[in-house]
């Protein structure tokens, strides 16, 4: 009796991230990976690749609100040193930057982290059948 050993594709990891914060399917970067906000297509419509898999759950958002806080807070800093700032400019300012840029950012997140496990096998996306 012979095992059978199944052979899997490599997938690049770096280009399926890249495509998946293009919002694209990181198996062929040319379908959406979205149907709509953040509700990940069930297959992707041109190459037929599953991707409702995922489990990206909160990590998203908590990458989205680390980027966009290291952000505003070395901003803020700056902005400290350099000039004497009202107060109030942070509450006009920072508040709603602190709002508007984790949710514009967060699909590009998302999709980032979709393509890392579609591209590391996590989830399901290992399965020899979705290769």
């Amino acid at each position: 009796m012979t095992a059978e050993v199944t052979t899997l594709e490599d997938r690049q990891t770096w280009q399926a991230i890249g495509r998946g914060t293009m919002c694209k399917c990181p198996h062929c970067g040319k379908g959406k990976m979205f149907k709509s906000y953040l509700k990940v297509t069930d297959y992707c419509a041109s190459c037929g690749e599953q991707l409702d898999l995922h489990r990206a759950d909160d990590f998203p958002p908590y990458i989205a609100i680390m980027i966009v806080g290291h952000l505003l807070v070395a901003v803020m800093l700056h902005m400290e040193m350099t000039w004497h700032i009202n107060p109030m400019l942070y509450i006009y300012t920072m508040v709603p930057l602190a709002i508007i840029l984790p949710l514009a950012i967060l699909p590009s997140t998302k999709g980032a982290i979709v393509g890392f496990q579609w591209a590391r096998r996590m989830h399901g996306f290992g399965h020899p059948a979705q290769a």
